[in-house]
């Protein structure tokens, strides 16, 4: 299978994470025109299984380093394959709610709110587990990402307050999701990090898995929770009226097309993430590749045009935003040298 085996090759590995998690929400803006997001999330779990499978033959079965894929997984054990699965179902739990958020609140909004709040708990919680890189600067760089968070909400909120009343209160049902969204996603990451054998690819301990056992296993994971929670927002869901599984037929073949390719991106960026971690640790390869929110709100503002006519104090506080997840993002990646 293919392993990185330098850190600054697993940096370049990181930061296309953070560009397909930042990215992936354009699909879901794309095909949102004439389609209910409860229904693109199908098409998205689909793409995160279709391309998992896709990765796994190729460059996990590939070259001379680990254990092939269909060997590493049938030499899984039950404890590590059910804890990848625990960390599909919070994901996919914490995924369905920022969806939501993003279908209400807007792309600039609720990925820097959910996936920044994600980043802070996730860094902490993965660095306990398995602490790599200077703690000093690594959580420097995440206390200038949290003050990046705050700009983006108060911007958010200079915004609301110019718009119309009767769009405050969804505004607000938008970022409470992203808020319960963020915290949740924080977990996931750990549950399987600690099913990797994150120091040694080459020749990784029996029983555990490499990095793309464990993207298949967390799609399968994803999937199959799928079931359950999309159902349930289907019939009950926190915007407009319930949702039926045969309209989900009634799309066209480039509406699926779109979910599907959202989901492959956010597959790539994460198996790129698990890959990295060999090199860069846990802590600091979650921490690079949740600077998606940055991506995301580039995509919302200059895209989207979700700030369209906000007034001068509002573009300072995105600009000052901007920067400040540019510096926490280089602070993160000095840390791991050290």
């Amino acid at each position: 299978m293919f392993i990185v085996n330098s850190y600054s090759l697993a940096v370049l590995f990181c930061f296309i994470t953070m560009l397909c998690w930042g990215s992936w929400g354009n699909t879901q803006k794309l095909a949102a025109k004439s389609w209910r997001y409860e229904l693109f999330y199908w098409d998205y779990v689909i793409g995160m299984l279709l391309f998992s499978l896709l990765i796994s033959f190729t460059m996990g079965s590939f070259g001379s380093g680990g254990r092939p894929f269909v060997e590493d997984l049938s030499q899984a054990e039950a404890s590590n394959i059910l804890s990848v699965i625990i960390g599909g179902v919070i994901f996919n739990a914490s995924n369905i709610l920022l969806s939501a958020s993003t279908s209400i609140a807007g792309l600039s909004v609720a990925f820097p709110l959910g996936v920044g709040l994600s980043l802070v708990l996730g860094v902490i919680i993965n660095y306990i587990g398995a602490p790599k890189g200077d703690p000093v600067i690594l959580f420097l760089g995440v206390a200038l990402i949290v003050v990046a968070i705050i700009c983006n909400g108060i911007a958010s909120g200079r915004m609301q307050k110019s718009g119309e009343k009767s769009s405050s209160g969804q505004n607000g049902k938008g970022l409470a999701l992203a808020v319960v969204a963020g915290v949740l996603m924080s977990f996931f990451y750990r549950f399987v990090a600690k099913a990797m054998d994150l120091n040694n690819f080459e020749q990784p301990a029996a029983g555990m898995l490499t990095p793309y056992s464990a993207i298949f296993i967390f799609s399968v994971g994803v999937v199959l929770s799928n079931f359950l929670f999309n159902t349930l927002v289907m019939r009950y869901p926190f915007v407009g009226e319930r949702v039926y599984y045969r309209e989900y037929f009634r799309g066209s073949f480039k509406t699926h097309l779109t979910g599907m390719l959202g989901g492959a991106v956010w597959c790539l960026g994460t198996a790129f993430s698990y890959i990295a971690s060999g090199q860069a640790g846990a802590a600091i390869s979650y921490a690079l590749g949740q600077g998606a929110p940055m991506i995301a709100a580039i995509w919302g503002v200059f895209i989207w045009k979700e700030f369209k006519g906000a007034d001068r104090k509002t573009n300072l506080l995105l600009t000052m935003m901007f920067l400040l997840f540019v510096a926490g993002l280089a602070a993160i990646i000095i840390s791991g040298g050290n």
